[in-house]
């Protein structure tokens, strides 16, 4: 390796490790603040939560690694121009492409890896990561018992605290509890004036020491089912545990998720694809022969009389056909509702189907489409970090930022064009990459010829160059 490449690689390393750390903490935390709602107050531990940040932020490596090179590139080559050693290696002879191949070839192996990485360890990430999220999201909230108000988190029971008291809230005051486990109603009750609430075996259990109340239970007779008795017991100390097993997080089987777009790869979503798309030119020709009971018409049989046929069965008759009568004109009425009933639920189940394979399809052109853009980030930051000579992380960072919003949002618009049908989904998935390519080769271009892209000069210069031409066909005229 020569010299020079071992000074770019260096000077591109430190930047690019730095800023990947930060964009993936950005969007890691972006990320997760739409499931706060879901994980906040339920008790789950650093055990989960370290899970679900681990595999959440696999997921946005493949979005983090064009907007890491994109800045890292530019904050390189803008340094190497701050510092006139760009300028130096230029006037060695080397040309402005040697000087970038280094960080070039660095970007080509990690756009080669950001598709592996696409296609093998993100649909892996995506089946723990959001199996694992359903279940937090069916947990119950942790333990909360509030004053005043009917709590029925324990299975079976509802408890009603009048007052907390107490350093952590454990002392209670005005306790009523409602026993529902023999499912018959509200046939024991119990009430207390004061009370203890503590954990046991290791949290598992919650224990409810009462002190000074009344156990009310109902007894029906066995005689007279209609009738019944109650017992009534007071109780100095009464102790309660309930069970916190419905607390606990319950993992689901992950086979049931695999199915799901995001948890597949390359070969089984182009087999799903194929599959959908079989499905759905059947059902569209099934459409064809559901119809022709439909389309009927009037013609006169040998006895003058009006009978119904198919449409493969017209036949054009010169004499005058009699008037519709009462009945024909409902039965035309009824077949003409019953066809746009058919309709309707016909189209809005082939548009469904439709829309079901383009969500396929978006997956598979996801993961070249991200790949694709680490290389168009590159040509955008390398030139462009070469015109400005800018280093640090001030005009780069907002240069950056700038560049990858427009490329965020014309992938979004695309994505969403191509599910809807407005566009093609290979188009509307490619649209941002081929929106930031020419960009990309503009300024390769004007970085080789020394010009300053982003001087007011150039940019006064444009309209002369314009006007250019015109005024040589004018003299001609």
């Amino acid at each position: 390796m020569k010299k020079l490449d071992k000074l770019i690689l260096k000077a591109f390393a430190g930047p690019f490790l730095l800023t990947f750390a930060v964009v993936e903490f950005i969007l890691l935390t972006q990320y997760m603040l739409k499931y706060m709602d879901d994980i906040i107050g339920k008790d789950l531990g650093f055990a989960v939560i370290g899970q679900l940040l681990f595999f959440f932020s696999v997921l946005m490596v493949p979005i983090a690694l064009p907007l890491a090179v994109l800045l890292s590139s530019l904050m390189t080559y803008g340094t190497l121009g701050e510092h006139q050693e760009l300028t130096a290696i230029k006037t060695s002879g080397i040309s402005l492409t040697r000087i970038l191949r280094p960080v070039l070839l660095v970007s080509l192996v990690l756009a080669v890896g950001a598709f592996w990485f696409n296609n093998t360890i993100v649909p892996k990430a995506n089946l723990n990561a959001y199996s694992l999220l359903w279940d937090v999201r069916q947990q119950k909230l942790s333990l909360d018992i509030r004053e005043g108000v009917f709590y029925n988190g324990i299975p079976g029971y509802t408890i009603k605290v009048n007052q907390k008291a107490g350093e952590n809230g454990d002392l209670l005051k005005g306790v009523m509890i409602y026993d529902h486990t023999n499912t018959d109603g509200n046939s024991k009750v119990i009430l207390a004036d004061s009370g203890r609430m503590f954990m046991r075996f290791g949290g598992q259990y919650l224990g409810l020491e009462l002190f000074d109340g009344v156990m009310y239970l109902e007894q029906p007779d066995v005689r007279n089912r209609a009738g019944a008795s109650f017992v009534r017991q007071a109780f100095s100390r009464n102790l309660i545990t309930f069970s916190l097993a419905s607390f606990d997080l319950n993992r689901t089987q992950q086979e049931l998720f695999t199915e799901n777009k995001m948890m597949m790869d390359l070969p089984r979503l182009h087999q799903y694809t194929d599959s959908l798309h079989k499905r759905l030119g059947t059902e569209r020709q099934q459409q064809v022969r559901m119809l022709n009971p439909y389309y009927v018409h009037m013609r006169l049989d040998t006895t003058g009389q009006a009978a119904n046929q198919r449409v493969a069965n017209w036949q054009v008759s010169t004499k005058e056909l009699p008037p519709l009568t009462l009945n024909q004109v409902q039965q035309a009425t009824n077949r003409a509702r019953n066809l746009r009933g058919y309709l309707s639920s016909s189209v809005e189940r082939l548009t469904t189907l439709a829309r079901e394979t383009g969500n396929y399809r978006i997956e598979i052109y996801r993961k070249y489409t991200q790949s694709a853009a680490v290389l168009i980030m590159f040509l955008i930051g390398a030139p462009l970090g070469a015109i400005i000579k800018k280093g640090g992380l001030g005009v780069p960072v907002l240069i950056s930022i700038l560049f990858f919003i427009i490329y965020y949002v014309a992938s979004i618009m695309g994505e969403k064009y191509g599910r809807e049908g407005v566009l093609p989904v290979g188009l509307g998935m490619w649209i941002a990459d081929a929106l930031l390519l020419p960009v990309g080769l503009f300024f390769l271009y004007q970085a080789r010829r020394d010009s300053g892209v982003l001087e007011v000069d150039f940019w006064r210069r444009i309209p002369a160059k314009i006007r250019w031409p015109f005024r040589g066909y004018r003299r001609a005229s």
